[in-house]
């Protein structure tokens, strides 16, 4: 494509003898700023304008401020004539955005130097530009690799527990929605709306699926136990937490070497059994020193778990549920993120009752079948 240049300038005579010292160039002309505007947008993909400052209807300035105010044009390298006792005006051009001036009367050796030079540094301008454009769909495509990898790595960690029977593909896609809607409720509030963003609420969401990972590790005769589990098969239970952490931790050389996601998702797994009043496992963390995946996710699991039949209990009635977690703020939850959640129980129910009646129609064709 041929190097495109404007040459704006009221003086007839100027712009015949610029356009005739052009001639290996696609060059266009206008005697004004309003017809030198008409032909901008008419000629987006202009490389150059040879503005003269000091003309009728619209001066040079006042096209150089057009031209700083939209996006599109800015991209435009620009030169500007200006006469040798005007000094202030070739600063102030330059200011407005001019890369480039050139005094009166022309000295056209100068003047063609000065727009080589100038169209090679557009030119190369545009070789960065389309570079970055392909190093951005290579990262782009790469992100999106790394993200798809990611999931299927989560899902196929996840279809290890459903596998077992420990817990259905439903209870994920739960306390995901759960998860979603409660983060996006809290970030209106003022304590989480810098901390609650948009990847980070998705790095909760992406990640919530694993926060029992670690009961791949536990023994069929207590995990799959129907009755009250004993104090020594508890005290197995809780290892869970270690072994989830642990699985996650298996590749990691050092703190510096943890991704995001990986990082929330063992807070998750590690903190989702503390207590807001210090009486959880593993560590007996307490209050804030609980980190905000596990704080979140231990109002979301005991809900689900609540509101759905396991092997060791039926479902409990939604309205018994959201008393028992009220019961529970400032005691195994934290008060804040409890507000928040009975702000929206309604909304959370609905998500309960749409994945639970999903199950029984389910389970009600293949027993049909």
């Amino acid at each position: 494509m041929s190097t495109k240049i404007l040459i704006v300038d009221d003086s007839t005579t100027d712009r015949l003898i610029i356009n005739s010292m052009l001639m290996d160039y696609n060059t266009l002309t206008a005697c004004d700023g309003l017809e030198a505007m008409e032909q901008i947008k008419k000629n987006p993909d202009i490389d150059l304008v040879i503005l003269d400052l000091n003309m009728p209807n619209m001066n040079g300035f006042e096209v150089l401020e057009a031209l700083a105010k939209d996006p599109e044009y800015r991209k435009i390298r620009t030169i500007i004539l200006t006469n040798y006792d005007e000094i202030d005006n070739e600063v102030k051009g330059l200011e407005l955005g001019a890369v480039d001036y050139i005094r009166k009367p022309l000295n056209l050796q100068s003047l063609l130097i000065r727009i080589n030079i100038h169209i090679k540094l557009k030119s190369i301008q545009k070789m960065i530009e389309q570079d970055n454009k392909r190093l951005d769909a290579l990262v782009l495509k790469k992100t999106r690799e790394v993200a798809a990898t990611r999931d299927i790595t989560i899902q196929a960690l996840v279809g290890l527990l459903e596998v077992r029977n420990i817990e259905s593909s439903k209870h994920t896609i739960r306390t995901q929605w759960i998860m979603k809607l409660l983060c996006d409720h809290l970030k209106t509030k003022e304590k989480y709306v810098e901390i609650l963003t948009e990847a980070y609420v998705q790095e909760l969401v992406t990640t919530t699926p694993l926060h029992d990972i670690g009961k791949v590790g536990i023994p069929d005769n207590i995990l799959l136990k129907p009755g009250k589990l004993t104090i020594d098969e508890f005290t197995v239970m809780k290892k869970h937490v270690e072994y989830g952490v642990n699985a996650l931790q298996n590749e990691i050389c050092s703190d510096e070497d943890v991704p995001s996601f990986i990082r929330t998702a063992m807070e998750i797994v590690g903190t989702h059994h503390e207590k807001y009043n210090g009486t959880g496992y593993p560590k007996g963390l307490s209050g804030e020193a609980i980190p905000l995946p596990g704080r979140l996710m231990a109002i979301i699991d005991v809900y689900d778990a609540l509101t759905s039949e396991r092997i060791y209990k039926p479902a409990y009635d939604f309205d018994d549920s959201i008393s028992l977690i009220e019961g529970e703020s400032g005691e195994h939850f934290d008060p804040d993120i409890v507000a928040g959640f009975l702000e929206i129980k309604e909304t959370i129910f609905d998500v309960s009752r749409k994945f639970i009646q999903e199950s029984i129609e389910v389970v009600a064709t293949r027993c049909e079948d």
